[in-house]
């Protein structure tokens, strides 16, 4: 099963992605990733295998941030490859983790590809990060972004975005916003199966 981890801090929180991701290997995993805001860009590392593979390459990377997702997936979609690893981002803006199936990805793929959107991998999330990235762009508001995805998407999600939320049935999600000092926006949100609420402040999560 697979595991999330998002954080958010005044510090570089990649350690805490990596140790997050660690505590959770107990749920079986083929590949691992992470994905943080540097620089004002989000920066993706990803590995097959085990998530000290993946740490080796983070630290390769020189990889820091003070706001991050990470995830070890069980493939279900597609085969156990990196570009199937998680995170999947859509025009460096958006930044996807999830747990769960989207039963009417098939279609949405169809769709967005009409729309122009390209596809790295086999999998059923590149979906949702597509489809926020596409309504983002029509809104500007990652709240209503998400809103529309979601409704899209069947069964998801709850989603929390600065002391806001919405909910339907099957899976949350968790959008950690932060603009940098151009005023672009870059994005990360984590998807997973509903366990327990988040608090209204962003924090460390798993799922």
């Amino acid at each position: 099963m697979c595991g999330i981890v998002g954080a958010i801090a005044g510090h570089d929180v990649v350690p805490t992605l990596i140790d997050g991701l660690k505590r959770l290997e107990y749920r079986g995993y083929d590949s691992a990733g992470v994905a943080v805001l540097m620089q004002g860009e989000i920066r993706r590392v990803r590995r097959i295998g085990r998530v000290v593979e993946m740490e080796r390459a983070v630290g390769e990377a020189n990889l820091t941030g003070s706001v991050g997702i990470g995830h070890t997936r069980w493939a279900t979609h597609g085969g156990v490859t990196e570009p199937n690893a998680h995170p999947h981002v859509s025009a460096d803006l958006i930044a996807v983790v999830h747990n769960g199936i989207i039963e009417n990805h098939d279609a949405e793929r169809a769709r967005l590809q009409g729309l122009g959107y390209v596809f790295e991998s086999q999998t059923d999330t590149e979906v949702i990060a597509h489809l926020v990235h596409y309504h983002y762009l029509q809104t500007s508001d990652l709240f209503k972004a998400v809103n529309q995805a979601v409704s899209r998407l069947g069964r998801i999600c709850h989603c929390r975005h600065r002391g806001g939320s919405a909910r339907q049935d099957g899976v949350r999600t968790h959008g950690l916003p932060v603009a940098d000092r151009f005023g672009r926006w870059r994005i990360l949100c984590g998807f997973g199966r509903i366990g327990h609420p988040f608090s209204d402040a962003p924090r460390n999560f798993s799922g």
